[in-house]
């Protein structure tokens, strides 16, 4: 059985193993699809630390094909999520049974064996049942849009309010669409103008070129008065210092996604604003409400570009990757299909 194990930086190698008897509280899962993101990619260049070997790949959904006899809520045919980031279970919050607090979040493809590969066997709380109207292409940004639900709760916001999300890249128009769900008002800020349109096409009134005109563009749609908050996508690479520069005093910027790229805040402007500084990469134990939200219709990706390949070298399309998003953030959806 294929499965794709990262034994150093940028050596991936198949390493087919056998099978593995489920124990009685375990799922196996035959992997389906599998989204090839820029985190597994920034992991395949040593971008991102992990300890090797680890099998890649952070995204993906599978059918059930096995079920131990103490699994609930599961059963054998159901079309499953798989979880990409779980609370870590030794902290104290975990201990203390607030998972949801977990200090120490552990992610697929980094920190425990990732999802490139025929087979997983895991614990029957790792997978979540997928309702037919959430297709495979939505399930695989489950944790695009977690992150983004997981931003709004921790920025706390009010209806009407005006926020600021600089990047319009996937996970940067995923932010905005989710942000608009609540009605707040997004302003998404960008340098490639394709991305700008698939904001404009989603819905998002406030999409603005990050010109020597985007404070002045910003100014006129929060009526003077600045965002109330701005989160910025580490892969837009537009500089971070714009996320200070558009808030208002004692406000919040939220830093979301990963990056290979060196950025700076401007700390004259943090600490002259009082500024709220955090960041967010994880959207650990919001399966549920996400998949609720994909129901009722809360995020579309048909307007992203997409690739879906059934024949396929890991290691070409990670390199390829790799190149492409230390020039771009154009946003696209690279799936590899792993069940003909």
């Amino acid at each position: 059985m294929d499965n794709w194990v990262l034994k150093g930086v940028r050596n991936l190698v198949n390493e087919p193993v056998e099978a593995i008897e489920i124990t009685p509280t375990q799922v196996k899962v035959k992997v389906t699809h599998v989204l090839v993101s820029n985190f597994d990619a920034l992991i395949f260049n040593g971008d991102i630390a992990a300890q090797f070997p680890k099998t890649i790949g952070r995204f993906a959904v599978g059918i059930v094909t096995e079920v131990g006899e103490q699994c609930y809520g599961v059963k054998k045919g159901d079309r499953v999520y798989l979880e990409s980031a779980v609370s870590c279970g030794e902290c104290l919050s975990c201990k203390s049974g607030k998972k949801d607090d977990c200090n120490d979040i552990k992610l697929a493809g980094r920190d425990f064996d990732g999802f490139l590969r025929d087979f997983v066997v895991c614990e029957y709380t790792r997978v979540s049942p997928l309702p037919d109207s959430v297709d495979n292409l939505q399930a695989l940004c489950i944790e695009y849009v977690g992150i983004a639900e997981n931003i709004y709760d921790k920025l706390n916001l009010s209806q009407g309010q005006r926020v600021a999300v600089i990047g319009g890249d996937t996970l940067g128009n995923i932010i905005a669409q989710v942000l608009q769900y609540h009605k707040i008002i997004p302003i998404v800020i960008d340098n490639t103008q394709s991305n700008l349109d698939k904001a404009r096409t989603n819905g998002i009134y406030y999409a603005y070129s990050a010109d020597d005109e985007v404070v002045s563009n910003v100014m006129e749609a929060t009526n003077g008065n600045l965002c109330d908050a701005a989160i910025y996508s580490a892969s837009s690479r537009l500089p971070a210092s714009l996320a200070s520069r558009i808030v208002g005093k004692q406000k919040s910027i939220v830093l979301s996604g990963f990056t290979s790229l060196h950025s700076a805040i401007d700390l004259r402007d943090v600490l002259e604003k009082d500024l709220h500084v955090f960041g967010v990469t994880n959207a650990a134990n919001y399966t549920d409400s996400v998949i609720n939200m994909l129901v009722h219709g809360a995020v579309n990706i048909d307007s992203f570009d997409k690739e879906i390949v059934n024949q396929f070298d890991p290691v070409k399309i990670l390199t390829d990757l790799s190149e492409r998003i230390s020039a771009s953030n154009k946003s696209n959806l690279t799936v590899l299909k792993l069940m003909f």
